[in-house]
């Protein structure tokens, strides 16, 4: 008989995960970092949308491996979902009640994703230097 594997039950809220990929993305010195509450929004699909981005695609990609490593690693909380680390341009990191979205400065412009969820609260974060 097969053995299926099974996620861990993550012990910890989507407010304190939200503030941990925050600090997670400044230590990597992500800019613009947006948080955007979607609780309330019947239509999302997510509690949190968490929005940088980085100066490179290099910085886009070292952003998510350091954030899919750590809560990996540290707090074994895998993502359900990454797509688009290859290009480097927009990664997507899925975790269930929180979606990570790291772009470079053109494509965040380009996809403006804060006006199409305006409607959430937004909070904003300090960039590191």
């Amino acid at each position: 008989m097969e053995k299926v594997k099974r996620r861990k039950k993550i012990d910890i809220s989507p407010d304190e995960l939200n503030e941990i990929i925050v600090d997670l993305i400044q230590d990597r010195k992500g800019k613009d970092i947006k948080s955007l509450h979607l609780e309330a929004i019947p239509e999302a699909v997510t509690d949190y949308f968490i929005i940088c981005n980085g100066d490179s695609s290099t910085q886009v990609r070292a952003i998510a491996d350091h954030i899919e490593e750590d809560l990996k690693e540290k707090r074994g909380i895998r993502a359900f979902h990454v797509e688009g680390k290859s290009y480097g341009e927009w990664c997507l990191l899925d975790y269930g009640s929180i979606i990570v979205h790291v772009f470079t400065k053109e494509k965040r412009d380009y996809y403006q994703l804060e006006e199409l969820w305006c409607d959430a609260k937004i909070k904003e974060y300090e960039n590191i230097n």
